[in-house]
């Protein structure tokens, strides 16, 4: 029986150029992926507090513009509805002799006061509006609660010929603060839902541990 044969194995010593060719490769290498890793978390740090500001700027509008417009302008409309139903009326104009004693304290004790909120919240919180421009829809809301101011004095002396403000309510403001409240709850939802920003409350979350 013949015994296995053996195959010598020739193994190649590396040069000392080689060995220094490969050092440099390996060094340069992880240079490389080291700034690859820093720009990716520069680029993601960066996205991210973009998306933490935007987040923070749409939860302004909602709590300190929008929404307390938004809330306003549903019971100022509820009471309304209420008013007309109680007088059998599709509408209050014209505001007969009859009527007169209650729609005065509806006015006085309801709709001045949700009047007075809503003027109050876009004189002081204008710069929060979503458009670059006021929209003309919340000026004209604000001049028709000034008008009513001349009518309420007269009404305190006693003199009730005039009912309603010389300027009228404008028809688009309740569309308007329906329609961008909305739009800012949606893009709230949007932005508290997306990937990036739950890897941003993770990230944050630890460091703050």
């Amino acid at each position: 029986m013949q015994a296995p044969i053996q195959v010598p194995i020739q193994v190649q010593a590396l040069s000392p150029l080689s060995m220094n060719s490969l050092m440099q490769n390996a060094a340069v290498l992880t240079i490389v992926l080291a700034f690859a890793g820093y720009l990716v978390t520069f680029f993601s740090s960066r996205m991210l507090a973009r998306r933490q500001d935007k987040l923070r700027l749409v939860d302004r509008r909602l709590s300190e513009f929008y929404g307390p417009l938004y809330v306003a302008s549903k019971a100022g409309n509820i009471a309304y509805r209420a008013l007309l139903n109680k007088q059998g009326k599709a509408q209050s104009d014209p505001i007969l002799d009859p009527e007169m004693k209650e729609w005065v304290l509806w006015m006085t004790t309801i709709f001045k006061p949700l009047n007075d909120v809503r003027e109050k919240i876009i004189i002081q919180k204008a710069y929060l509006i979503v458009e670059e421009q006021m929209p003309q829809c919340l000026l004209d809301f604000v001049t028709h609660v000034v008008g009513y101011r001349s009518v309420l004095s007269k009404w305190a002396d006693g003199d009730y010929s005039e009912r309603r403000s010389s300027i009228g309510w404008p028809p688009e403001f309740d569309a308007y603060v329906e329609r961008s409240y909305a739009a800012l709850k949606a893009e709230q939802t949007r932005l508290l839902q997306s990937s990036t920003y739950r890897l941003y409350q993770r990230l944050f979350r630890k460091k703050r541990r």
